[in-house]
């Protein structure tokens, strides 16, 4: 995950405090065209990123879940009026199911314990499971001219294996699951409302509203041109218009596919794939732009479902979270490789503040065809954020500030933060973003490794490799060992090595 540039006293926490005051409007696209992309070139972040941070400042009371309603799942053949007397013991309304999910929202007294409700409903017979809606947040030789900054593509042997399999096919689609990918270019009119962050409790200062504002967006110019893009989806403000308003998800989409030998920016693993986006994170400016959910693990368990039966082979989940475990994610993701997509997961980036358990990756060794991965830097050893664990399967490049400095992270292109974070500015200088500004930016996290195997997988599956469980096993039984000898809880079974796993393959060039 990556570290927005929200400053670590701003992460605490975000109070949209207009909603009783200002009425949000949904988003509208005032013109489909706007100026051409603004390329600022390579920008050196000093200090470097911390990637341990939230992408997105919690809830005012500093809370991980949203109140006022669970996520249920009932047992088959438990009846209606079965479902209303066991919701009734809580004072739960009605079920509602929404649009690719395979359980029900319930919604409850704002003023009760969630998780007290779920531990409840859950000891019922008739349930399946039940949870919080906890908050999930985004986990941080080509011609091309940034290559030679792309450390990370020698560092798996990936020029050698481009030489067996150049790129994968645009018959592959890989879902980029995040905080939307910078896909089309329009002028879109917000309604930016006032509000505050809340640091260990202390309130700030107000930031004013700036009501009604039409924001530029701009495609990715290293990205392709739309024909990249397939079935985006935005499961935020349930649109088909995953605009990304934070940059987190356009900096993985471009490892994954960013345009390769094309003399321009930097380089992706599978650069012929076929990209699509979908939106499950609501960035700071959605939430000041009054977004209708926050993104929570119903959210990200619909946006899985929807990609894979939307045409995904593979799932990229750069997001992550710690509390309590996460059943409606790890149903969706053992639907999504019985269904044949490859799942990959970001392991977390937690490792100096307590190690915490990655709970949309913890489930990775029970799920053929899910991998955890975590992050090693330039050195090939484990980044100094990365989780340790049982879950760890495989390890990929994610970048480490402590193994090289900022050029010591891993480059993409993705949104000038400059523009995009005005509010970093403090309450008199903010002013409405830019989204059609790009720079080459360093990053590190778990964040970046997960879509270095999702890269991977999409080569794989051209080379004829389609089983998510025979994918997982070939990368497993190729991979670099670092570390303990065998497989150990800081590499899992190693670094991943796309040449070597094509070689074995009977692919040698």
């Amino acid at each position: 995950m990556r570290h927005l540039a929200v400053g670590a006293a701003l992460i605490a926490a975000f109070t949209a405090i207009s909603q009783a005051q200002l009425v949000p409007s949904p988003p509208v696209f005032v013109s489909d065209t706007a100026p051409p992309a603004i390329d600022r070139g390579v920008r050196d972040l000093d200090p470097p990123r911390d990637p341990q941070g939230d992408a997105a400042p919690a809830l005012a009371d500093d809370e991980p879940f949203l109140r006022g309603s669970v996520i249920v799942k009932f047992r088959p053949g438990t009846t209606p009026e079965a479902q209303r007397a066991l919701l009734a013991q809580v004072d739960g309304q009605a079920p509602r199911a929404p649009s690719y999910a395979d359980f029900d929202l319930v919604a409850i007294d704002r003023g009760a314990d969630p998780e007290a409700i779920a531990r409840r409903l859950a000891a019922e017979p008739d349930v399946a499971y039940a949870q919080a809606r906890y908050r999930v947040f985004p986990r941080f030789r080509p011609n091309d001219p940034e290559y030679p900054r792309q450390w990370n593509y020698p560092a798996i042997d990936m020029e050698r294996a481009w030489d067996i399999n150049p790129g994968a096919a645009p018959s592959v689609t890989v879902a980029v699951i995040d905080s939307g990918v910078a896909f089309r270019a329009g002028i879109v009119r917000y309604t930016a409302r006032p509000f505050r962050f809340v640091s260990n409790g202390v309130p700030g200062p107000m930031f004013r509203a700036l009501g009604a504002i039409d924001v530029p967006f701009a495609a990715a110019p290293d990205l392709g041109g739309a024909d990249r893009f397939v079935a985006p989806r935005d499961f935020i403000w349930d649109t088909t218009t995953p605009l990304d308003l934070d940059g987190h998800g356009t900096h993985v989409a471009g490892t994954i596919g960013q345009s390769t030998n094309n003399g321009v920016g930097a380089a992706g693993m599978a650069f012929n794939v076929r990209i699509m986006p979908v939106k499950v994170i609501a960035s700071l400016w959605d939430q000041i732009f009054g977004s209708p959910q926050m993104g929570t693990d119903d959210v990200v368990a619909r946006g899985i479902r929807y990609a894979v039966d939307n045409g995904a082979r593979v799932l990229n989940l750069s997001i992550g979270r710690s509390g309590s475990p996460a059943p409606a994610v790890r149903e969706a993701i053992v639907y999504a490789v019985s269904h044949g997509a490859f799942v990959a997961v970001a392991g977390g980036n937690d490792f100096e503040s307590g190690n915490d358990v990655e709970r949309l990756a913890e489930f990775a060794p029970d799920v053929d065809g899910m991998v955890a991965v975590g992050a090693v830097g330039r050195d090939r050893r484990r980044a100094y954020y990365s989780n340790t664990g049982a879950y760890i399967e495989l390890a990929a490049p994610g970048g480490s500030s402590r193994a090289g400095g900022t050029q010591g992270e891993i480059l993409q292109q993705t949104l000038d933060f400059d523009l995009v974070e005005t509010y970093t500015r403090g309450p008199a200088a903010y002013q409405a973003p830019r989204f059609d500004a790009f720079t080459y930016q360093f990053l590190q996290g778990t964040s970046m490794a997960a879509p270095h195997v999702a890269g991977f997988a999409a080569l794989l599956i051209q080379q004829g490799i389609t089983s998510p469980a025979a994918i997982e096993a070939v990368m497993k039984r190729y991979a670099t060992d670092l570390g303990a000898p065998g497989r150990d809880n800081e590499y899992g079974y190693g670094l991943i090595n796309p040449r070597a796993s094509l070689r074995g393959l009977g692919l040698a060039k």
